[in-house]
């Protein structure tokens, strides 16, 4: 298992360079750093500022081969956007913004924690909700029960996230007035009452997909061989839908799970930015907005880094739920 770990790992680390090496192109080489420039400080400012402006971000440097220095030399190949831009990223050291100079980690380390409060419960409850639903309507399957809740679920899923947002807003918080329609206040007293109707609203998005794909799994289950020999001891239905049912599913219901889990540090771009929360998938949106391109650049990378790191802890989540999977 540690060997495999190693590969992996090694394979992850190669994936990462090649990430960013497609952000490098993506991000320095289709857009040249005058034009960068004159979206960060507007189109009638002077030349003479441009190029300050260039100096002071460290974009005035060649991009992949600085000829100014001798072939022997290393900074030849060190002094280069290409190479700022590996060790910047490796090292995490994400400079300033190219909005309005602020260090980018700062940015990230304020926006990591209305993140986490707002993708933690949505996670959470959203996880609750589609195996108990799941599991009821496979429990009560090919009956009117199962098929209302199937129809139900393809009306969710048509509905835009969009809609979901503007219906909530308008009914919830402007007629009803239970919670507030947007902004966010970080004391504890009164952070659920900001949070709650943007929650609520993903957990409605979400639902007919996670319980169409939940129930897809739990149905294949319990035609295996294993849910007849337990029926034929005298286990209960319900008895065999949680405790061998669920249990036996746990694999692609793990992929679901493991996958998903780092990307709660991104944030949710739609419910951050209608609903004022000041976390990172506000962040990312107001640096598409901003033409913030040092910011954007991070912010595709943390995700790829994070989505790289989900598909190694689901292989190694394989292995705590079902014994009979060994790493090698």
């Amino acid at each position: 298992m540690v060997a495999y770990l190693v590969r992996r790992l090694a394979y992850g680390f190669l994936t990462v360079l090649g990430v960013l090496l497609l952000l490098f192109v993506l991000f320095f080489t289709v857009t040249e750093p005058e034009d960068i420039a004159r979206k960060a400080l507007g189109e009638r400012v002077p030349p003479e500022a441009i190029a300050q402006w260039i100096v002071n971000h460290g974009y005035d440097k060649p991009a992949v081969l600085n000829t100014e220095h001798a072939v022997t030399d290393v900074k030849r190949y060190s002094d280069t956007l290409l190479f700022e831009h590996y060790r910047r990223m490796l090292t995490f050291d994400f400079g300033r913004s190219d909005a309005d100079d602020a260090p980018i980690s700062g940015r990230l380390l304020a926006g990591i924690g209305p993140s986490l409060g707002l993708t933690v419960p949505l996670f959470t409850l959203g996880l609750l909700v589609g195996l108990a639903l799941a599991l009821f309507v496979a429990f009560f399957r090919e009956t009117y029960i199962d098929r209302s809740v199937l129809v139900l679920c393809m009306l969710a899923m048509s509905v835009a996230a969009l809609l979901y947002i503007i219906g909530g807003q308008y009914l919830v918080g402007l007629l009803l007035k239970w919670f507030p329609i947007s902004g966010y206040d970080p004391d504890p007293s009164v952070v659920a009452r900001f949070l709650a109707l943007p929650v609520l609203i993903g957990v409605l998005t979400g639902f007919g997909g996670d319980v169409r794909f939940y129930r897809t799994i739990f149905l294949e289950e319990t035609g295996r061989d294993y849910v007849r020999t337990a029926r034929a001891k005298g286990a209960g239905d319900m008895r065999v839908m949680v405790r061998h049912v669920l249990r036996n599913a746990l694999i692609p219901v793990l992929t679901n799970i493991v996958m998903a889990i780092p990307f709660l540090f991104t944030g949710v771009l739609l419910l951050e930015s209608f609903f004022g929360i000041p976390g990172l998938g506000a962040v990312t949106v107001e640096a598409i907005q901003g033409n913030d391109f040092s910011t954007l650049r991070t912010m595709v990378y943390i995700g790829a880094l994070l989505f790289i790191t989900g598909q190694i802890l689901t292989d190694v989540s394989y292995t705590l739920a079902d014994p009979r999977i060994r790493l090698k």
